[in-house]
């Protein structure tokens, strides 16, 4: 059975009326975007989602979310924090943090206050913050708003009215965290994926029903969160979703460590440069460069080199001598770790997701 898939401009309130529809069955799927030829009509009848995302790479994907899933993925974040209050939109609406803000305000009955269009404004947050009225306020953030936030000490006030605020979309900087404990801003760090309606694992814990385990160094996730797959592409579905003595896992692509039952993430698999015959975590050393004094949201990318193969280069905002970033990043992972240049720009590409566009990136060391 079907039902009909509706793309929607990613207008917050429209948007929020819609999923209300597409989680009773009163209403189509919906697809938050622009209208895409080619787009099928109709999609299977437990889907009422469609995120289309591109991650960090250049072919997007179409991510199919029952209603189930989503569902218990709220309740299952409601049960983590602590409560399902007020909400406040911060994200945009065609990205799975964003729309999980409008699906946890509609499982929980709750109105939504909603972060005008347009660039972040830090005052304007706190302005709207300020008039959350319920016993129990959550917001959701990228590492990025929540630095602009940490920077404008008007703002501190505000953030320090939330129950909770929920930070993922990208690795968090540990000077970042420290900072908002220092401003008693109570955080959460989460990580998940569209393919698992956002978050499911809160401060390394699964929440929830889900499941983590570690196959030959990927993490794979399982659990009521699970995506159907994704639309028109059975090949990507069958790769990244796979069934195991009746048990449904999704394949990450990420890199990770589990000790005690807590998740760990160091990197990406298509993040590993083989450099002179040595294989190097650009994560790893990312996480070094971070450490740098100035250098908090620096990008580290692989670029090709005649000589070695592959070899990791610097993208930073700030200007700082390769052999400086050299020495700190080989005294602690080795030789052929150590980066061949950096290269400046006046700001790093974002998706808008608030990750690093790292397509871009790739471009732009060359």
């Amino acid at each position: 059975m079907t039902r009909p898939l509706r793309v929607i401009p990613a207008e917050p309130r429209a948007v929020l009326a819609a999923l209300r529809d597409a989680l009773s069955g009163s209403g189509p799927a919906v697809l938050v975007g622009d209208s895409a030829p080619g787009l099928p009509v109709e999609v299977a009848k437990r889907v009422a989602l469609v995120v289309e995302t591109s991650g960090s790479t250049a072919t997007p994907k179409r991510v199919l979310l029952s209603a189930d899933a989503l569902l218990a993925s709220a309740a299952a974040s409601a049960s983590a924090v602590g409560g399902s209050g007020q909400w406040l939109l911060a994200l945009p609406t065609h990205y799975i943090a964003g729309l999980n803000v409008l699906v946890r305000s509609i499982a929980s009955q709750t109105e939504p206050v909603v972060l005008g269009a347009g660039s972040f404004d830090p005052l304007e947050f706190a302005r709207i913050a300020s008039r959350m009225d319920a016993d129990q306020r959550f917001t959701s953030l990228v590492p990025a708003q929540l630095a602009q936030l940490l920077d404008a000490p008007a703002t501190h006030r505000a953030l320090r009215r939330f129950d909770r605020i929920l930070i993922g979309g990208q690795s968090t900087p540990q000077a970042l965290l420290d900072r908002a404990v220092e401003l008693d801003v109570r955080l959460t760090r989460t990580y998940g994926s569209s393919e698992t309606c956002g978050g499911c694992v809160y401060e390394g814990t699964p929440i929830g029903n889900t499941q983590v385990r570690n196959r030959n160094g990927q993490i794979e996730l399982a659990g009521a969160v699970l995506a159907e797959g994704y639309l028109d592409d059975a090949e990507r579905t069958a790769a990244a979703f796979v069934d195991e003595a009746g048990t449904r896992w999704y394949r990450t692509g990420d890199v990770g460590e589990i000790t005690g039952g807590m998740l760990t993430i160091t990197g990406r698999l298509d993040d590993v440069i083989i450099s002179g015959g040595v294989k190097v975590s650009l994560a790893d050393v990312e996480r070094v460069v971070r450490t740098i004094d100035g250098q908090a949201d620096a990008v580290v990318v692989g670029s090709p080199s005649e000589r070695w193969g592959e070899v990791p280069v610097v993208v930073t905002t700030r200007p700082i001598e390769v052999e400086v970033v050299r020495t700190a990043v080989r005294g602690v992972l080795g030789v052929p770790a150590g980066p061949a240049r950096v290269v400046v720009v006046d700001a790093i590409p974002k998706l808008s997701s608030g990750k690093p566009d790292r397509v871009e990136l790739h471009r732009v060391a060359q």
